[in-house]
């Protein structure tokens, strides 16, 4: 019987305040698409923009986690990347 690999510790457990940052990051990017529903006249109805809020968060997300965005991110916005520049690698 083999004895399991450790599994490395995921950067959400690792580093909370930087996942939380980088979702504050996302939502706020998703909310200023909604600028133009803000500025239109009243009757328009929330259900769309809110799932337009939504999309756009999770696309934004979704592209902060491709390696190469994180590896943009850790060169020049250091404070939004997945870990920190002196983090060691596997864990």
């Amino acid at each position: 019987m083999t004895t399991p690999t450790p599994t490395a510790t995921p950067t959400q457990t690792r580093y909370p305040w930087r996942a939380t940052l980088r979702t504050v990051a996302a939502a706020s990017l998703g909310a200023l698409s909604l600028l133009p529903v803000a500025a239109a006249t009243a009757g328009v109805d929330t259900v769309p923009a809110v799932a337009q809020a939504i999309v756009v968060a999770g696309a934004i997300t979704r592209v902060l986690a491709l390696p190469g965005v994180d590896a943009w991110l850790r060169q020049y916005v250091p404070w939004l990347a997945a870990a920190p520049a002196d983090a060691t690698r596997p864990q």
